[in-house]
């Protein structure tokens, strides 16, 4: 299941983007403060929203009048993600509608709806429509066969009007579109990594994923070691191919309990353990945790991977970003590194431009001058770094 197009209306910066035909990897450049977080943030807004409700999701950010773009205070906020899922052996395009606004300067959901085609003509039908915490799902959504009106509604009041009608609907499976497009955004990874916490020593325990700030990174790293040991040693091999000297990864148990990792230097008789190994040595171990992944994310959000690596490991970072979406995975990537965007086909990078406190997306791909240099042969980090992305000079 794969984000094909994304409209994002009133949301801080972003007055009004759309890109549509999304590429599976899509990689965003631009200067500081250019909209590259805020971008990023439309996805764990819309994540903390289903967790908990729209209210709370604002308030961590300041509240309504600091997330609404400036100028707008009395207009609504606007999603609409489309994606392709399967219904009846079909793959079928989902349209997925969120307006949130505010009635007694409260918060609401004025208005959400799951939309797709039942055949190969006509309007897309609504499968769920919700306006004011009130509305209605459809419970035989994959009767194809049947006229319209013999779909079976089921009307619904949610408990208050701040809370996303797929919260509750999607914990259903009788609601599947409301419960695939759920478990799309409880799954997307938008990461947070800390060196600082992926070094730290971790109280014995378990975990299948890595969180967003890596502090797990040794509970996960023991957890493909017991569980998928060829996974283990695929990313054990990924390393010694990246990082030279390294022989061996562990975690290991101290005796307080807790657990550690150790990485094995060929040259060394006794390992290091994490917190003695450079920052690029850990942060390449995450990577490919995260990237080799037995479950693996639909959606891969990562700021600045350049960071703490070295030059010449970003562009087979690049390629493992490139092949986690050949395994239909999605990974959007911000940078500022050329060596990075050089590894990246132009058609997968968007650039960023903020006039006047608003920010607009492009294409590289649809700049005819930057297409015609690709095509002669230069490198579109290159092209970045000379300044001809706009005005999104590095």
């Amino acid at each position: 299941m794969r984000i094909e197009s994304l409209k994002i209306k009133k949301y801080r910066c972003l007055q009004n983007i759309e890109i549509n035909n999304m590429p599976a990897f899509c990689v965003l450049v631009g200067a500081n403060g250019t909209g590259k977080s805020t971008f990023f943030d439309v996805f764990r807004f819309l994540r903390d929203a289903l967790k908990n409700n729209v209210r709370q999701a604002l308030q961590v950010r300041g509240g309504y009048k600091e997330v609404i773009t400036r100028g707008h205070e009395n207009e609504d906020i606007e999603f609409e993600i489309k994606f392709r899922m399967k219904i009846i052996d079909k793959e079928r395009l989902v349209t997925y509608v969120l307006k949130i606004g505010q009635e007694k300067n409260r918060p609401v959901v004025k208005r959400e709806i799951l939309r797709y085609k039942r055949g190969s003509y006509g309007s897309p039908f609504h499968f769920l429509d919700f306006q004011y915490g009130q509305g209605y799902a459809i419970l035989n959504e994959e009767d194809f066969d049947k006229p319209d009106e013999e779909l079976q509604r089921e009307e619904q009041t949610l408990e208050s009007k701040d809370i996303l009608a797929i919260k509750g609907l999607g914990q259903f499976k009788r609601f599947k579109a409301a419960s695939a497009f759920r478990l799309l955004i409880e799954n997307w990874y938008v990461s947070d990594f800390h060196i600082t916490d992926a070094r730290g020593i971790k109280d014995a325990g378990y975990a299948e994923h890595l969180s967003k700030t890596g502090d797990n990174l040794p509970l996960v790293a023991q957890f493909l070691y017991e569980s998928y040991p060829d996974i283990f040693n695929t990313v054990l091999e990924k390393m010694k191919q990246r990082v030279p000297g390294v022989s061996q990864i562990e975690a290991k148990n101290t005796e307080d309990g807790r657990l550690i990792l150790r990485f094995q230097d060929s040259a060394f008789k006794d390992p290091f353990i994490a917190r003695y190994v450079s920052d690029g040595t850990i942060k390449m171990f995450a990577y490919l945790v995260l990237l080799y992944d037995p479950n693996p994310h639909p959606l891969l959000c990562v700021e600045e991977p350049e960071n703490q690596l070295y030059p010449s490991l970003l562009s087979e970072l690049a390629e493992e970003f490139a092949a986690y979406t050949r395994k239909e995975g999605q990974v959007f990537v911000t940078t500022h590194s050329p060596d990075f965007i050089n590894a990246v086909e132009l058609d997968n990078i968007y650039w960023l431009e903020k006039k006047s406190g608003i920010t607009n997306i492009y294409k590289a791909s649809e700049d005819e001058i930057l297409k015609g240099l690709v095509k002669e042969g230069d490198f579109p980090g290159y092209l970045w770094k000379q300044g001809l992305f706009g005005d999104a000079n590095p």
